[in-house]
């Protein structure tokens, strides 16, 4: 089979240009912020807090790698860290005002973004390839309706 008609090379090309259109476009609003932060600081958003594993998995990324982000964000000055009542062991993480005001500044703009990934395909057909990807990752609306 040909690589090109392979779906994990398809995906990784997706990624790419997915990345690559949020950094342009992040750059040119003058936002410093990757695409994986995006995802934190609305996770934490929708869960103030959570701790970082419940992030991790909230955003499907690395709980070896998610300190790194958080203690970005912390230094952006995006993101606290405090002290669990329930376990003195664990930290939960809030959005600063600082960080919901970026958010709520950011993310029009993502969502704008969004037709830029796909640009090549028209609005139903970017709607049935977020609904196949969801489905192919075993989510459904019912799970998360955004």
């Amino acid at each position: 089979m040909e690589t090109t008609r392979m779906a994990g090379h398809l995906i990784r090309r997706l990624n790419q240009q997915s990345t690559q259109v949020f950094q342009a476009r992040m750059k040119a609003e003058g936002f410093d912020l990757t695409s994986v932060q995006f995802a934190a600081l609305s996770a934490l958003a929708n869960n103030p807090g959570i701790d970082q594993a419940r992030l991790s998995a909230l955003i499907a990324y690395d709980r070896a790698t998610i300190g790194g982000v958080v203690d970005r964000l912390e230094q952006k000055g995006l993101v606290a860290r405090s002290v669990s009542d329930k376990d003195r062991r664990a930290r939960v993480l809030t959005l600063t005002e600082t960080g919901e005001n970026r958010l709520a500044v950011m993310t029009p703009v993502v969502e704008d973004l969004q037709a830029d990934i796909l640009n090549r395909l028209d609005p139903g057909e970017r709607a049935a390839f977020v609904a196949l990807a969801r489905r192919a990752l075993g989510e459904n609306d019912e799970m998360d309706p955004a």
